[in-house]
């Protein structure tokens, strides 16, 4: 297909801390006990696309995440990872690796991505429409945008308030209007001259924006050599994009907002309910050719069916949905195959006297749970050493954890290497690699970890 493919795999995210560290880059945050790139890795190589650049933060950074790709996809896939200057942004990973570019289109996709939308479909959309890009377009996950949440023990309890709002041609092929993040909360403005070009235009707010995209490769590159100041792929080089495909259309009410009939203002993010999925722009005879050919860049969308799953692990209530919803309702993602109890229990682990593991729960290989245990829709990692009568719902225990006697953990995070010292309770709380829980002590919504110099 003549495709080079780059993935965006990042660093160390400080809005994943205490998550990452300087030993588990985001790249390789388990979910379901996988490092998150190998999803999309396996989607690639499902794809047939295996020529792919992953590009990673830091050296450190880069040097690990070499490491696993190199034994995990020997002989399947040919991954070359590139270090690049901790935050400079995507725009900014992009630039640092420009020159390695040389097929017609580049597949630029997120490392985080968690999906089962094909980017070989993504790719083909776009070759088939001449596109300067194409974007993948998907439902709003059920917790609310990814790109809203925060950080912190109280994320979970936090609603999301930043969304996306685009406006599409009435084929659904084109995108016209982007507007994303902080910019939602405030009115939102179309410019006569871009609805005059197109005679329509459907709004929609309960789409996100997928960060995988198919780009033509000189575009591209002519973008983020202009434009030196662009961090980032969704906040500027593509609205960028979308504002140039009508530059050589017909102008006309610069600075004026339209409404349905002409003139008003699309609400903003405080009267969003009141937005239909369907809402349309000065509705008009369609002016097709005006895409189809007349635009400075063509600019175009791959949307996903809603039966779709798609999610980005960029926040840790993102992890934490991402979790439950790969052992729970989109276990087809896990590359696992369940029991007929809905669940995995690795044949190498041992549970004690009426021990219960419940449905979407997955125990990992050489772990070890006392007497009078109960898991429930939790994942729990390798090696684990947990003691009786300890109750585990909602949470991500990943590898080495030891949990003594009599400890209870809901909607917790508990990273590799920690110790929960008896009767330790912790609710909604995130706990980082090799920290010790004192015995008997109570945590709610917190962050706990160790002091370690910034790496």
């Amino acid at each position: 297909m003549d495709f080079q493919v780059v993935v965006l795999a990042g660093g160390t995210s400080e809005k994943l801390s205490p998550l990452v560290s300087k030993d588990v880059p985001k790249a390789l945050l388990p979910v379901a006990n996988r490092p998150v790139l190998s999803y999309v890795l396996d989607l690639l190589e499902a794809s047939d696309l295996k020529d792919i650049i992953v590009v990673v933060e830091g050296q450190e950074a880069a040097r690990l995440v070499g490491a696993w790709a190199s034994s995990a996809y020997l002989d399947r896939l040919l991954v070359e990872v590139v270090a690049v200057p901790e935050d400079i942004g995507t725009a900014g990973a992009l630039r640092a690796i420009s020159k390695r570019l040389t097929a017609n289109d580049v597949l630029v996709i997120s490392g985080d991505l968690v999906t089962d939308v094909l980017p070989g479909a993504v790719a083909a959309t776009h070759r088939r429409n001449g596109a300067a890009v194409t974007a993948l377009l998907c439902s709003v996950p059920i917790s609310g945008p990814s790109d809203a949440a925060s950080s912190g023990g109280k994320d979970k309890a936090k609603k999301p308030t930043r969304l996306n709002i685009v406006g599409l041609d009435i084929t659904r092929q084109f995108l016209l209007h982007i507007v994303s993040g902080t910019d939602v909360e405030k009115d939102v403005r179309v410019y006569k001259r871009k609805i005059r070009a197109v005679g329509e235009m459907e709004i929609r707010s309960d789409l996100m924006d997928a960060h995988l995209y198919a780009f033509k490769r000189t575009t591209l590159q002519n973008i983020l050599e202009e434009k030196e100041s662009y961090r980032s792929i969704r906040l500027e080089v593509l609205p960028y994009l979308v504002r140039s495909q009508l530059k050589s259309s017909s102008s006309g009410g610069e600075g004026t907002t339209v409404d349905e009939t002409g003139d008003a203002t699309v609400p903003s993010n405080s009267h969003l309910q009141c937005l239909s999925q369907h809402r349309i722009l000065a509705p008009s005879a369609f002016k097709k050719d005006l895409l189809s050919s007349g635009g400075t860049y063509r600019c175009c969308v791959y949307i996903a069916t809603k039966s779709k799953y798609c999610h980005r692990l960029n926040s840790i209530q993102a992890y934490c949905d991402i979790n439950r919803d790969v052992v729970g309702d989109a276990s087809h993602l896990s590359g696992y195959s369940f029991s007929a109890q809905n669940n995995i229990i690795h044949p190498t682990s041992v549970l004690g006297s009426k021990t219960t593991i419940g449905p979407q729960c997955m125990l990992a290989e050489g772990s070890q749970l006392g007497d009078k245990c109960s898991v429930k829709r939790s994942v729990i990692g390798r090696h684990c050493r947990i003691g009786s009568n300890v109750k585990i719902v909602n949470s991500v225990v990943m590898n080495h954890v030891v949990i003594e006697d009599g400890c209870h953990i809901q909607g917790s995070v508990i990273c590799n290497n920690v110790q929960l010292q008896e009767r330790a309770v912790l609710k909604d709380c995130q706990v980082g690699a090799g920290y010790i829980v004192t015995a008997s002590s109570e945590h709610k919504a917190e962050s706990l970890s160790k002091k370690v110099e910034r790496f």
